[in-house]
């Protein structure tokens, strides 16, 4: 009888099969599984951004049920946009650690349990442990860093673009979960929208436990238009350790410091400011939060378009130019905003929603390529450091622009000072220049 386990090597022993064998990007060869583990990564981060853009809605609210200052409840969506960044680039090197699944399965359960408990929540510093603490750390684990490991390990050609794509999965999340978490909201309260949020975390960890695979050579591959196998990962000591010794070589450089200025005003404009008081600015102009909550949902929709193209457009043309474009134009935009709230919808939001979706997170893309340039394999982690300082610009701003509007009564002064910061970004991506192709990595 035939022995099923013979004639064969020990795993770690097999010669790798030439990679002519099994082109990774043949447009005659089935699906490659890339796809697939990108589809995947776009369900997660569909998920998370939608759990993230609760809070927002739950503004109100709150501040009616408990009596809690605007300051206050925008307090835990600092804590839990400043964690959502610091956790990214421990995330990124536990992903190279322990492995993708195993760190986004838990990251989800902790968002279940986060959004769950504030069920039954009755006082302030239970809102920050529940939704800024516990989901915090669990969104910051499925932060750009997801997205930067998955288009590095499974994609060489069309890495721009899946990056584009991936990144547009947070424009998406708000726009399947906003439109509905408001109706919740508005009709059923605050603890059903939490209690949905809570169910679909849970509900996507199930994908990522049947489907995701680490890396191409798991299944025999190679990366997705890859004509050589890459280099194995390297051991190089324990996550954390991995994390901080990226970062204190990524910190001696001037790229480094530019980027991370450059996407803190990013998160301060986008993240910090419109996703977290946009619904509560429009609400104090008597537009209903369900209205508003659409509009929020618009510039995720047309997000996703405009982070696509942005995808697109990285492939092929100049990355810190497509900042300074991109900077620009968004700062134009947040200066018009306070003269467009009104109770009614009108032409001229619209006009906004439009202009400022296409340029929400379109920042992402290039600033991924410009780490890439400068860092070579450290990227994704040093990417993680550059969105945590973009998680605190927002922290910063979310709870500036809540205090703001208790002390002032209106929002004003914060959009004001937003396009402001948009131009001295602009100031930072022209001292930026790309690493000039004969140069060695930054960090090396």
């Amino acid at each position: 009888m035939t022995d099923l386990t013979e004639p064969t090597e020990p795993p770690q022993l097999r010669t790798p099969p030439a990679p002519a064998a099994r082109p990774a990007a043949s447009p005659a060869s089935r699906l490659h599984y890339a796809w697939i583990v990108a589809g995947v990564a776009l369900l997660v981060l569909v998920g998370a951004a939608g759990f993230r853009s609760t809070p927002g809605l739950m503004m109100e609210p709150l501040h009616h049920e408990f009596g809690w200052s605007h300051g206050v409840i925008s307090s835990a969506v600092s804590v839990n946009l400043a964690l959502y960044g610091l956790t990214a680039p421990f995330a990124a090197a536990l992903m190279d650690r322990f492995g993708v699944r195993l760190v986004v399965t838990n990251a989800l359960l902790m968002i279940s349990i986060g959004s769950g408990l504030t069920m039954v929540m009755n006082a302030s510093w239970q809102l920050v442990l529940c939704w800024g603490v516990l989901v915090g750390l669990g969104s910051g684990s499925m932060a750009g860093a997801f997205a930067t490991t998955i288009s590095g390990r499974w994609f060489t050609a069309r890495r721009g673009l899946v990056t584009g794509v991936l990144t547009a999965g947070g424009a998406a999340g708000n726009l399947v979960f906003l439109p509905l978490l408001a109706w919740l909201v508005d009709q059923h309260g605050w603890r059903t929208a939490a209690f949905v949020v809570s169910l679909c975390a849970t509900a996507v960890a199930v994908p990522v436990l049947l489907l995701m695979r680490e890396r191409p050579a798991d299944l025999g591959l190679l990366p997705y238009g890859a004509q050589t196998a890459p280099p194995p990962p390297a051991a190089d000591g324990g996550a954390m350790a991995r994390a901080l010794t990226v970062l204190a070589a990524a910190a001696r450089t001037r790229p480094f410091w530019l980027l991370a200025a450059s996407f803190a005003i990013c998160g301060a404009t986008t993240a910090g400011l419109v996703g977290t008081h946009f619904v509560p600015a429009a609400h104090d102009h008597g537009m209903p939060a369900t209205t508003a909550a659409g509009l929020l949902s618009l510039v995720g929709l047309f997000d996703v378009v405009g982070t696509i193209a942005s995808g697109w457009f990285t492939d092929r043309f100049d990355s810190h130019l497509l900042l300074i474009a991109y900077y620009g134009l968004r700062g134009a935009s947040l200066l018009v905003l306070p003269h467009l709230f009104a109770a009614d919808l009108h032409p001229g939001m619209l006009a906004f929603v439009i202009f400022y979706g296409l340029d929400w997170v379109a920042t992402v893309p290039p600033t991924i390529a410009l780490c890439r340039q400068w860092f070579g394999e450290d990227a994704p982690i040093v990417f993680g450091w550059v969105l945590a300082c973009h998680q605190l610009g927002a922290a910063l701003v979310a709870s500036a622009a809540g205090i703001a509007r208790d002390r002032f009564g209106d929002y004003d002064a914060a959009w004001y000072a937003a396009g402001a910061l948009c131009a001295v970004a602009v100031l930072l991506c022209l001292a930026l220049r790309p690493r000039p192709a004969t140069a060695a990595p930054a960090h090396a």
